[in-house]
């Protein structure tokens, strides 16, 4: 049965007549044994496809991912080479999940996947080298700075020209020679090779490039401590200050703050109060200390002043948590305008400014 499925099937005595509108000899035995599976369904060819072999299965599995819609008339001609009565069939849809999900009745999720990869070649991994592509150019040269020539022509022969066009002056003249020699004169790379490349540039290329870098991670812990609650961030300070001194030296001065608003100019921070909703502003002031809270009412007009002491002292009780919200929304709408270049923020290098 095995060997009936994959070799094309010859007319036997007793066999239908195929119509040549179906043109049944166009599909070769591995298509017409994937049909047959189809037919059956998930059930029965389970049953069935156990008696193949994995060279077998990968063959079927491969015709079945590419076969697509099916017609009918198809169908039945081809069933028709297979059994003596074979009537009615509807069309069958063949694809990639289809296959897949028969595959995944009788093997081992593992083995799925590595069939699944070898049936649809060298596309699917697009995404990788999608990502790839969008390092930086001198990450890459350095890579392949390493590299066999021979292998360093395959990735860049899987990149776009852009990419490629931007490496390769990176390189020295003689590697560079050498590369483009050998992309000029670059075979098919068979999928296994090509795999083996890509899982190569995923474990040393893009995960180290994923990795954050001492500023990137001081960065966003500043974020994270300017987001924290005041008391948790005082209880942890010292020793932080103790046992880390530079590291955490330098994630405060990355740090921003709500009591940093008080630090802006005048005119900066009177854009920052007037660019949030509602009662944002009240609500973030009820939480400052007299200090701050007077910085930020010296930079308003004396009506504007009034009328939001007055709303501060009519709001009655507020939770932390509101208040504590609504100083970061100050914070990060500062931050957006300092992104816009409308205002700037201070550092924790400035020097205190003086008018």
């Amino acid at each position: 049965m095995q060997q009936e499925l994959l070799a094309d099937p010859k007319k036997k005595d007793g066999a239908v007549p195929v119509p040549k509108s179906a043109k049944p000899a166009a599909l070769k035995g591995p298509e017409k044994a994937a049909i047959l599976f189809l037919c059956l369904g998930e059930k029965r060819g389970t049953e069935l496809m156990k008696q193949l072999d994995e060279y077998d299965i990968q063959t079927i599995t491969r015709a079945m991912s590419g076969l697509g819609t099916i017609s009918a008339e198809v169908v039945e001609n081809v069933m028709s080479e297979f059994t003596e009565q074979v009537t009615d069939l509807g069309g069958v849809v063949g694809s990639f999940s289809v296959a897949e999900n028969m595959l995944k009745n009788f093997l081992p999720d593992g083995q799925v996947a590595d069939i699944m990869k070898e049936i649809r070649g060298p596309k699917r991994e697009r995404g990788m080298w999608e990502r790839f592509e969008s390092l930086n150019e001198s990450v890459i040269a350095n890579y392949l700075k390493g590299e066999h020539e021979q292998t360093s022509a395959v990735i860049l022969s899987n990149v776009s020209p852009e990419v490629a066009a931007r490496v390769l002056p990176l390189l020295d003249t003689d590697q560079m020679q050498d590369i483009v020699e050998r992309m000029i004169g670059l075979d098919a790379v068979p999928n296994h090779m090509l795999r083996e490349i890509e899982e190569t540039l995923q474990q040393d290329v893009m995960a180290s490039a994923s990795r954050p870098t001492a500023t990137e991670l001081q960065q966003r812990m500043a974020e994270l401590f300017n987001r924290l609650d005041p008391d948790a961030f005082e209880r942890i300070s010292s020793a932080l200050d103790e046992r880390l001194p530079e590291t955490f030296g330098s994630i405060k001065q990355k740090m921003f703050t709500f009591e940093d608003l008080a630090r802006l100019d005048q005119q900066s921070l009177a854009q920052v109060m007037r660019g949030v909703p509602g009662n944002t502003l009240p609500l973030a002031l009820r939480g400052a200390s007299k200090e701050i809270r007077d910085l930020f009412l010296a930079a308003l007009p004396q009506r504007s002043r009034d009328m939001l002491v007055e709303e501060m002292a009519t709001m009655g009780p507020v939770r932390g948590r509101e208040v504590r919200e609504a100083q970061s929304e100050l914070v990060d709408f500062a931050k957006d305008l300092a992104d816009q270049e409308v205002i700037r923020l201070p550092t924790g290098e400035d020097d205190e400014l003086i008018e």
